[in-house]
């Protein structure tokens, strides 16, 4: 028996880590375009830029232990087709047999193509380069426009500031991360960045004129699961390949995980696709157990989480189309130390703190369940009080 992981992010290498300690004893291949081992992204736009760790932290695994759990990789060769009929990946070096097809493939960011063309330097942060070239340039800028006001563009915004640049960030939205947090808690977001000096420029589109006074333009506005592989190979494909809870695709021999998959999420009753750390784990830790005999369904809700200047934040859940119909704020927005909860028709469907480092378990465990929203913004009501009622229905 053999697995062939495609991919070499987070999700790839917690798959073969979970395959490995789950017991699967059969070849485990991972095949990646980038040439370093299977790694984890977060850092790049955290400790690493911020020039606070090297860049060693972002590996999963010192590089000998591929060897000594005899996982072979092979690096710097993508993939270029799948034969469903014959199961086996080709390269342009080698054609790969399997039994089953883990395809970890991620997203790529979303171009601007008037950045691209403005004559500018331009970074879009995804890899180890880009994030390498992007810190090496953030001493030296003194003017660094980022487009785009979400996770990214405010993480880099943050570590450019540390560096000393002068910063402005253009966003469409009224609000940066207005879509995810909602007015209420986004302005939190908008004003902590300006009072650490960004230019903040909002509900507009940038023009070729917003970015001509930059020394050096980075662009965060979402990226693309990559998904062409699994397209020619005529896997079903919206917006990412649909996998179900198990994280199946519409061939049982061929799995996706991580940003690239879009699950049929037993929990949360809708199909979502999220790129975001804890899912890239969990999906790798599930399917490595169900590929050794172990059946495991997807069940956690998302999380992520953000490090911003002196401010810390997690959150739990997801808002989806539905949207809430009402926000619960409990402390103080201002320092900020606080926890927000998003309800619709009275269950909570998402939860976050910031800078409150214990709420997040009793967070984590009121998503998803019915509270009584006057309860919920009573500060003197403790949170573990708060799930017990919850749980007690």
């Amino acid at each position: 028996m053999s697995v062939v992981v495609v991919g070499g992010g987070l999700a790839a290498g917690t798959a073969v880590t979970s395959l490995r300690d789950s017991g699967y004893d059969g070849r485990v291949v991972v095949v990646a375009a980038e040439e370093h081992p299977p790694y984890e992204r977060p850092p790049l736009s955290k400790g690493y830029l911020l020039g606070d760790d090297p860049i060693e932290v972002v590996y999963l695994h010192e590089p000998e232990w591929y060897a000594e759990n005899e996982v072979e990789l092979r690096l710097g060769e993508p993939v270029v087709a799948i034969d469903r009929a014959a199961r086996s990946v080709r390269t342009a070096t080698e054609e790969l047999p399997y039994d089953h097809l883990v395809l970890a493939t991620g997203a790529v960011p979303r171009r601007l193509r008037l950045a691209d063309e403005s004559g500018r330097p331009v970074s879009y942060l995804r890899t180890i380069e880009d994030a390498q070239r992007l810190r090496a340039s953030l001493g030296a800028a003194s003017r660094v426009a980022i487009v785009g006001g979400g996770w990214i563009g405010l993480e880099v915004a943050a570590a450019a500031r540390a560096a000393g640049a002068d910063v402005t960030v253009h966003e469409t939205a009224p609000l940066p991360l207005l879509a995810v947090l909602g007015p209420e808690v986004a302005q939190v977001f908008a004003d902590v960045h300006r009072a650490h000096g960004v230019d903040l420029r909002l509900g507009a589109a940038v023009t070729a004129a917003d970015l001509q006074d930059a020394d050096h333009v980075v662009v965060g506005i979402g990226a693309v699961p990559q998904t062409t592989l699994a397209e020619a190979a005529g896997l079903a494909v919206d917006d990412g390949v649909l996998v179900d809870a198990r994280l199946r695709t519409s061939d049982p021999a061929v799995f996706a995980i991580g940003d690239v998959a879009k699950v049929d999420h037993p929990v949360l009753g809708r199909r979502v696709r999220v790129e975001h750390w804890q899912t890239a784990i969990d999906h790798g830790a599930a399917v490595g157990r169900t590929l050794a005999g172990d059946e495991t369904e997807v069940t956690a809700q998302p999380y992520f989480y953000t490090d911003q200047y002196d401010l810390g934040m997690e959150y739990v859940g997801s808002l989806g189309p539905a949207g809430y119909d009402r926000v619960v704020l409990r402390g103080d927005t201002r320092a900020p130390r606080f926890t927000a909860f998003w309800l619709r028709e009275g269950t909570v469907v998402a939860g976050m703190h910031v800078n409150d480092w214990d709420a997040i378990e009793p967070v984590r465990a009121l998503v998803g369940h019915r509270a009584d929203p006057d309860r919920l913004a009573d500060a003197g009501v403790g949170l573990e009080t708060l799930v017990g009622e919850a749980a007690r229905g």
